[in-house]
């Protein structure tokens, strides 16, 4: 392992990251589902999607599986880790190639709507291999909506922190030159 792996600096600032998105997704808990049972907006995720793109996928990774495990066991639902933790190793592998083979040709919005999407696919994927309830396939096209409403959003906010975070203040904080769509 290369030494950028073992600097202070960048292993307080994902310890911050992984924070941030475990206290979004623990708040996000307390709200009912969106319109489909177990559906959340996926706000947790802005913050594993802003370690993809001032880091790289590794960091992005660390995030979403520590999240995902600290989220299940203070929620009192471990089962759900095989739902969060395989959406969210999906729709980050999916983030990462676009990020870094196709943008900027596609925004940051893009890849975030895209990844969500997939999250969701993925988890209802899942969710039909354990149940043995294909029926529950028919909620897809529910999910694909809500992702693509929810990526929209995750993905403007990512921008905007992005862009509007001077890039001083990200070379000094994170330790990266500032990245923008």
């Amino acid at each position: 392992m290369s030494e950028r792996f073992f600097s202070a600096k960048k292993l307080a600032v994902m310890g911050v990251l992984t924070a941030l998105s475990l206290i979004t997704f623990l708040i996000e808990n307390l709200f009912p589902p969106l319109f489909i049972p177990g559906a959340k907006l996926g706000l947790a995720n802005a913050f594993s999607f802003i370690a993809l793109i001032v880091y790289s996928p590794v960091e992005a990774f660390i995030i979403v599986g520590v999240r995902t495990l600290l989220g299940a066991v203070f929620a009192g639902n471990l089962s759900a880790v095989m739902y969060s933790f395989t959406g969210g190793v999906i729709s980050m592998a999916l983030s990462s190639v676009l990020l870094y083979c196709v943008h900027p040709k596609i925004s940051v919005i893009s890849v975030s709507v895209v990844a969500a999407a997939f999250h969701n696919l993925t988890q209802n994927a899942v969710f039909v291999l354990i149940s043995s309830t294909p029926l529950a396939f028919s909620y897809a096209p529910y999910l694909m909506l809500l992702g693509v409403l929810s990526g929209a959003f995750v993905g403007a906010a990512v921008t905007l922190i992005i862009k509007r975070v001077p890039t001083d203040m990200l070379t000094r904080v994170l330790g990266v030159k500032g990245k923008s769509d």
